[in-house]
């Protein structure tokens, strides 16, 4: 890809009315001057208005390409989201490119309401790539310069009911489409209607398939999916004080699009900025840490309380990851109060001053959480920690209450899995058959995660959207329990215009984008996370037959990332996929 020096950006403001997108927001769109559009372009000499594939990040500025679509036909199960893109490459204006789906009708009078289902235009951010090896995204990215930048298709806005389409230039929209659970089978209908203000442009017609089997809701899937939250990106964006209602009320649309993915665990920072800042918004710590006037110690665990609370209110129920007792930095604020300021102590485990006051802080959370009904659901989090101090921290924790669980995210270490009651490793990593099935016989998790370090499959927003389902069914075939990402909404200075940021390739600090937009990546990875729910009822439906079994097995190794990218992702999710629904 060669270096795109961009020369001029147009911005487009949108406006909400609902009190978590108060502010003006600003997206990027390039828009290519007609005089001087492309020769590809010339020969476009009519609107082209087709269904397209959830696979591609159409460009702006390149006309639709291939076979024009009018009809398509998908199937699914009741209680799956269905995602279609519908692209339009304008020869001449569009002033109010509108999309409307009518209900989905089948032949046996049945009905499929399409009233709640996502209708967004896909919107344009500035993006990278990957390291100059193609080994990974990690590293220092000061001056964005030295890397190829370009313009991609990523956040789908559905605030926005119209939208203005330049000639010479090609705007997608992406619908998500929800079949109730209690669905009747059979073929369903619906019409998209495309629109230039009350002048229809064209009629295309989408088709569902609604097989017999059914899906759990996002509350009830098995699929453990660890997206961590960062609650301070959301007070800086929104411009509200951390904890205020003004907060909470700001989090709440991004928390229940965690929670529709099947998103249930909390992320707690209980020491401040345990990654030390690796963010653009750091996290700051939820229990208050003070050094009193007689050298003892306590803590404050009111905002820590009001975080957990917050997000049980809204559906997160599950497990409350509390980071960290190894940061990045061994470095530990707290409150001086004989010098009435803030101090920092340089501490490590082993030493005596770390034992002294982390073992305080234990008893006393051991006691808190046991009293606020919470303690068997908590676990210390440390993630990418080095084995000698993650025994020192072990031991420590055991002395303090010997029935804390712990979670490590981090790389496969021999000799502390029985340590761990939630093990996640990077993709690169394997556990061994053995380990697998001992830690499910113990009611353990065990997971798996990407980061800047694998550079397929990922979910940059540089990334094909393939790859963001592919890690669903990757961990279908490993027969793990979930995925872990460290980050769904660390937003960047300016998110919603540039994914780049000064560490790590684009996109790698969050998935959803403000305004609780979604994204392609994340409503593919929602994808895979319905997959790997179709294999689980699967194996359990066959358990007794092993021809069955055996078919499962064979869809399913085909997921292995080194295949990418001589074999696309796409190539190896949607023949999958195909084969899945067959069975």
């Amino acid at each position: 890809m060669k270096h795109l020096k961009i020369k001029s950006l147009l911005v487009l403001s949108m406006m909400s009315t609902t009190v978590w997108a108060q502010q003006p927001i600003t997206v990027y769109n390039e828009l290519p001057n007609p005089k001087t559009a492309t020769a590809e372009w010339q020969s476009v000499q009519n609107n082209v208005i087709s269904w397209g594939s959830t696979d591609v990040r159409y460009k702006k500025e390149a006309p639709f390409s291939g076979s024009v679509v009018t009809a398509i036909t998908q199937t699914a199960w009741r209680g799956e989201r269905i995602s279609q893109q519908l692209v339009v490459s304008a020869a001449t204006p569009i002033y109010q490119l509108r999309i409307e789906l009518s209900d989905l009708q089948s032949s046996k009078g049945s009905t499929i309401s399409t009233q709640k289902a996502l209708k967004g235009f896909v919107r344009y951010v500035m993006t990278d790539g990957l390291n100059k090896d193609g080994q990974g995204g990690c590293g220092v990215r000061p001056d964005h310069s030295i890397y190829d930048s370009s313009l991609v298709a990523d956040p789908i806005d559905h605030l926005n009911n119209t939208i203005a389409v330049k000639p010479k230039t090609t705007q997608a929209a992406w619908i998500g489409i929800d079949v109730p659970q209690n669905a009747q089978p059979g073929l369903y209908t619906a019409t998209a209607t495309v629109s230039d203000g009350n002048t229809i442009l064209k009629r295309l017609m989408l088709r569902i398939n609604v097989i017999k089997r059914t899906l759990p809701t996002a509350d009830n899937q098995m699929f453990h999916l660890d997206l961590w939250q960062n609650p301070f990106a959301i007070a800086r964006y929104h411009g509200v004080e951390p904890w205020s209602d003004a907060h909470l009320e700001a989090m709440k649309p991004y928390i229940q699009l965690y929670r529709q993915a099947g998103g249930r665990s909390i992320t707690c920072s209980i020491m401040h900025r345990p990654w030390n800042g690796q963010t653009f918004d750091p996290f700051r710590t939820m229990i208050t840490w003070t050094k009193k006037v007689d050298g003892t110690w306590s803590f404050d665990f009111t905002v820590f309380d009001k975080c957990v609370e917050f997000m049980r209110s809204e559906g997160i129920k599950g497990n409350i990851y509390c980071y960290s007792m190894i940061p990045w930095e061994l470095t530990f604020r707290y409150f001086d109060q004989a010098s009435d300021e803030f101090k920092y102590l340089n501490m490590e485990p082993g030493n005596e001053m770390y034992t002294k006051v982390w073992g305080t802080l234990l008893k006393d959370f051991a006691a808190h959480l046991k009293a606020k009904g919470w303690f068997d659901c908590t676990y210390l989090s440390m993630d990418e920690r080095e084995l000698d101090m993650m025994k020192k921290t072990i031991a420590l924790i055991r002395t303090a209450d010997p029935d804390f669980k712990i979670s490590l995210a981090g790389s496969l270490k021999n000799g502390i899995s029985s340590e761990l009651s939630d093990f996640c490793v990077a993709l690169r990593d394997k556990y061994t058959e053995e380990m697998k099935r001992k830690r499910k016989a113990q009611g353990k998790l065990t997971t798996y995660y990407t980061c800047c370090s694998e550079a397929y499959p990922n979910t940059f927003t540089f990334s094909p959207p393939a790859e963001a389902e592919f890690l669903g069914w990757y961990a279908a075939k490993d027969k793990l329990d979930g995925y872990l990402r460290w980050s769904i909404w660390s937003w960047v200075e300016n998110p919603l215009q540039d994914s780049r940021f000064s560490n790590w390739a684009a996109g790698d600090t969050y998935m959803i984008y403000p305004g609780a937009r979604s994204s392609i990546r994340f409503e593919r990875l929602k994808a895979g996370i319905q997959a790997y729910e179709k294999v689980r009822l699967l194996r359990e439906e066959f358990k007794n037959s092993p021809a069955k079994l055996k078919k499962i097995n064979q869809i399913l190794s085909a997921f292995d990332e080194h295949r990418i990218p001589k074999e696309s992702a796409a190539k190896i999710v949607n023949k999958a996929r195909t084969e899945i629904n067959k069975l």
